[in-house]
């Protein structure tokens, strides 16, 4: 297996090249140069554990490790840390599939714990070093703070929007006090961290002389390793079904969740359908409604994770909605960084895929969601999931499938354990108690560093060469 950019300027490279590379060298996204076909396996799949079908799902795709080697990451990564790595349960009309047994409570560390790994043995074997500079709306920068910290030839900066995440996603960033974790509070929204991020790293030079990498969404080992949790979670509901397809609900901002599971679904993995779930953040759901991509204004909401209205993947997912012509997606994302929109004209059915099923979910309904199931079935979500679970209620199991088959059950992801957003939880259910964990309750008392920044490139950049050139000693003060 070999890896291009979606801009047609990078490649064929070597999926650990791809890695390292995290952004491509041309502005666009690493892919892979083609989609193994596993339709013929899944018989063979379905019995094993997480970590066996990780590694049958990942070998497709990891064709310059030695396959004992990438064994020996997959295991390292889904050992202690997680327990389990996910599990599929049954609540109310749906089944869901919690993603947050990581050491961050989030979906993110089943892709990040892998990522961290496979940095490190990748710089161990080559030698050098790396910088990792990433963005989050909230749950992705814990995630790659604790896959790295403390990892021997590997620092990380990460930026995060000034007050806009909750209370404690910041916590469980700032309070990691490693001479390796650098935490940036930019004075703007997501998409600007994003746009800075995107922008340093698109300057080869830059990039090069600083060694800088990626931990994001845009490093496709991130989407790969997410890959294999579409096609444990489908298995699992087949499993209790006895269901040929299962539909797949996903709270999505910056499309790279949905993306992997889009990636599944062309794998062989039995999805019959993808509902892509937004919050009032709706550039996602307005495209596959009506086939335009257009920027709006940021609203901060309960879902924060999802505040986002420029998202990284949907280049990715673009690429081959074009037919794999890269020089008409540089024109269309050239438009796009020019004029905020970009457009793809419907189908002759009316829609943009027939696979996606896009809707947005309010606020209200957000609250309504989480207040309702845990009324009724005793079961917490997070205003993410619960977003998710509002919109597969809505326009899944109300009977509207846009031509799939309306019994096929439904399984939605939840990205977060609902203890990172006791403020959410409480709105819903007047109830303080519901959404606690210890490690979190922790959080609280600890001493932070944080360095704010004003919501400027050039800033940022001369932060990172400063703190390369000049590393802080490790305290306790609190920079903000």
């Amino acid at each position: 297996m070999k890896y291009i950019s979606t801009r047609g300027r990078v490649g064929p490279i070597e999926f650990q090249d791809a890695v390292l590379m995290g952004l491509a060298d041309d502005g666009g996204l690493v892919i892979p140069d083609s989609i193994p076909d596993v339709t013929d396996q899944l018989g063979a799949w379905r019995p094993l554990d997480y970590r066996a079908l990780a590694l049958e799902v990942m070998r497709r795709f990891v064709t310059d490790l030695p396959e004992g080697d990438l064994k020996g990451l997959v295991d390292k990564t889904y050992g202690p840390a997680f327990e389990p790595v996910v599990a599929t349960v049954k609540v109310g009309p749906l089944y869901v599939l919690e993603l947050w047994h990581g050491p961050t409570f989030a979906f993110k560390d089943i892709a990040l714990q892998f990522l961290g790994n496979l940095f490190e043995y990748i710089l161990a074997h080559r030698g050098g070093c790396m910088n990792i500079l990433g963005a989050t709306s909230g749950d992705t920068g814990s995630a790659a703070i604790h896959a790295v910290r403390g990892r021997r030839g590997i620092d990380v900066f990460m930026m995060h929007p000034h007050a806009r995440i909750s209370q404690i996603q910041e916590r469980q960033m700032t309070t990691v006090l490693d001479a390796n974790v650098h935490n940036m509070s930019v004075r703007g929204s997501f998409d600007d961290c994003q746009r800075i991020m995107k922008d340093l790293a698109g300057d080869v030079e830059f990039k090069r002389k600083r060694s800088l990498g990626a931990v994001n969404s845009i490093n496709w080992a991130r989407v790969l390793a997410q890959i294999v949790y579409y096609f444990r979670g489908v298995f699992d509901v087949q499993i209790q079904t006895g269901s040929p397809k299962v539909r797949v609900a996903v709270p999505t901002g910056n499309f790279g969740d949905v993306l992997a599971g889009y990636y599944a679904m062309r794998m062989g993995c039995p999805i019959s359908q993808l509902i892509l779930a937004t919050n009032e953040n709706d550039i996602l759901a307005r495209f596959f409604n009506t086939g335009l991509y257009a920027r709006e204004k940021v609203l901060h909401t309960l879902s924060p994770s999802m505040d986002i209205q420029a998202a990284s993947n949907f280049e990715r997912y673009l690429y081959y909605k074009v037919g794999c012509d890269a020089q008409r997606l540089r024109e269309m994302m050239e438009q796009f960084a020019k004029t905020g929109s970009l457009r793809v004209e419907p189908g002759p059915d009316g829609t943009v895929d027939e696979h996606f099923l896009a809707a947005r979910g309010t606020e209200q309904e957000c609250l309504e969601t989480i207040r309702k199931y845990h009324a009724e079935y005793r079961y917490v979500l997070d205003p993410h999931t619960a977003v998710g679970v509002a919109v597969a209620e809505r326009v899944a199991l109300g009977g509207s499938s846009a031509g799939h088959a309306p019994d096929d059950p439904v399984l939605c992801l939840a990205t977060a354990h609902p203890a990172k957003f006791p403020d959410a939880i409480f709105k819903a259910t007047g109830r303080r108690d519901l959404a606690r964990h210890p490690k979190i309750d922790a959080l609280k008392n600890l001493p932070a560093r944080c360095a704010v920044l004003p919501n400027d490139r050039e800033a940022v950049r001369h932060f990172i060469e400063r703190t390369i050139l000049h590393p802080p000693a490790v305290d306790t003060r609190d920079q903000s």
